[in-house]
């Protein structure tokens, strides 16, 4: 991560920086993670929606269509421990240029059930 002032990528979330860190040393989101049940077909996650959802959720996100606009977050992309901070090299070309997870996606994880998540009808 790079500090600069040339008014590129900003943020008002800095205390997430500490929030991580707080994280990284107790583990909390893993933990947080374990309690919910990912019915998805793994091959095709991009994402691990809860630990998305969860810094979320503890940056004052409570609502699950507040990650619209945040899916571009690069901070937030940072604090969640994403590679690709800018989704620049995201997979579909539709995604690219949002390295997080768009409401609809959430939801699935939320108040999916086993069979619908994993795309079984």
């Amino acid at each position: 991560m790079v500090g600069r002032f040339d008014g590129g990528r900003i943020t008002s979330e800095g205390g997430g920086l500490l929030l991580r860190e707080v994280d990284v040393r107790l583990s909390m989101l893993p933990r947080l993670v374990a309690y919910f049940t990912d019915h998805r077909n793994p091959n095709g996650v991009e994402h691990s929606e809860s630990r998305n959802g969860g810094m979320g959720l503890a940056l004052g996100y409570e609502d699950i269509d507040d990650h619209d606009p945040l899916r571009a977050d690069s901070l937030l992309a940072a604090l969640v421990s994403k590679r690709d901070m800018t989704g620049e090299y995201r997979e579909r070309v539709r995604d690219q240029g949002y390295p997080l997870v768009v409401s609809s996606t959430l939801n699935r994880l939320e108040l999916g059930t086993p069979g619908l998540a994993a795309g079984v009808v």
